[in-house]
């Protein structure tokens, strides 16, 4: 268990993080996780899914969940006073969801519209269009929503089939964050999260996935902008050099105004709305990417702008002095986002699953105050030699072929 002391919290968040995810999945069952995620709501062998839906609403606290390539979780916040309240009820749902045959229809529907949504963003789809790509040949390279063809497949047996395989107590971690003590919380939680009748197992890890050539990709699709992702494969959890990727990529597209790529592309030319470098680590490796809109005309240039930048972190720009300064930023954007108490408990709860410690705000900032400017400005090295690239968009006269 997971126990995040907030003293005078007058809220709470407790739930469970099952070790699976989209990356699981073969090419049948493309997008189950996630559709077990929804339905997993629709009805126990005690409650209905109106009865579910208005045990924590009726005090004023949400249920929740989400999916991710190797996570889910199935949450509630509440107000202070109902932990227990919570926590039975996600114990019901993971232990005796039922999956009604009429209520799997319903949010079939729900799903496919999500879906629909989901293709109408270009925004939004590169980034599983680029995944495909990227980690093509495995459980990665799949959109977590799946197809509407995938949906039709799952039965109610499915789903239940499914739970029972993966929700395991030796594939879940239980958490909490609140007002609680320890004491009291693992009480509460190891006295409900009891699965006497699933086997106590973990399913095995994928394989990593296998190499792939670099690749330049241009799709065109109806649209007034053009959608553009660059990206490459980094180390995952256990990399050595994962908090150097992670400044890295804050130094290029991070959150901060002054990031070097919102600087070249929309400060001093405004060729762009949004740039952005983000990353993905996953258990065994990860991903690093740049994203832009912009006009198709300017689609050539932005990507000049892009790979000139790293370039320059490949080539000297990280001095001493510059080191510090990201360091200094990235560090206060960590203690900023720690208030957050949902997104602390739930990545606790990851980081227990995955690699068996809850974070360490001492060890990651020391982590940090270890990066050195070499190392940075290797790995530049290596993104500006290997770099793959995706554009959704019209072509444009000035675009390069």
């Amino acid at each position: 268990m997971v126990h995040l002391h907030a003293p005078g919290c007058p809220v709470g968040y407790t739930g469970l993080t099952a070790g699976v995810g989209s990356r699981q999945e073969d090419a049948d069952t493309y997008g189950l996780a996630h559709f077990v995620e929804h339905t997993i709501f629709k009805g126990t062998a005690r409650r209905s899914s109106w009865h579910i839906i208005n045990r924590m609403e009726s005090v004023g606290g949400e249920l929740n969940a989400f999916t991710t390539k190797e996570e889910t979780t199935v949450y509630a916040a509440f107000p202070g006073n109902n932990p227990s309240r919570a926590a039975e009820l996600i114990a019901d749902l993971t232990a005796n969801s039922r999956f009604p045959l009429r209520e799997l229809a319903k949010e079939r529907e729900v799903v496919a519209d999500e879906i629909d949504s989901y293709l109408d963003s270009p925004a939004d789809a590169i980034f599983d269009d680029f995944e495909d790509l990227l980690f093509a040949g495995s459980g990665l390279g799949h959109n977590i929503l799946g197809t509407r063809a995938h949906l039709s497949t799952f039965t109610p047996e499915v789903c239940r089939d499914y739970l029972r395989r993966y929700y395991t107590p030796s594939n879940m971690v239980a958490f909490y964050a609140g007002a609680m003590s320890a004491d009291r919380a693992f009480a509460i939680l190891e006295r409900l999260y009891v699965y006497p009748d699933r086997p106590d197992t973990r399913p095995a890890t994928p394989p990593p996935p296998p190499a792939v050539t670099p690749f330049d990709i241009h799709r065109p699709i109806d649209s007034h902008q053009a959608h553009t992702v660059t990206g490459w494969r980094v180390g995952g959890l256990d990399s050595h050099d994962r908090y150097a990727v992670a400044l890295l990529a804050n130094i290029l597209g991070g959150p901060g105004m002054n990031s070097l790529l919102n600087l070249a592309l929309r400060e001093r030319r405004g060729l762009v709305y949004n740039v952005e470098a983000t990353t993905g680590i996953f258990t065994d490796c990860g991903e690093l990417l740049v994203y832009y809109g912009c006009d198709p005309a300017d689609t050539a240039l932005c990507r000049r702008l892009v790979a000139d930048t790293i370039a320059d972190v490949a080539t000297g720009y990280i001095t001493p002095r510059r080191l510090q300064a990201a360091k200094r930023q990235y560090l206060g954007q960590l203690r900023l986002s720690s208030v957050n108490l949902e997104a602390r408990i739930t990545g606790a709860a990851r980081s227990v699953l995955r690699l068996g410690t809850p974070p360490s705000a001492a060890a990651t900032a020391a982590a940090i105050e270890a990066v050195t400017a070499d190392s940075i400005q290797a790995i530049a090295r290596s993104l500006a030699s290997t770099p793959s690239t995706l554009t959704l968009g019209p072509r444009s006269s000035h675009e390069e072929e």
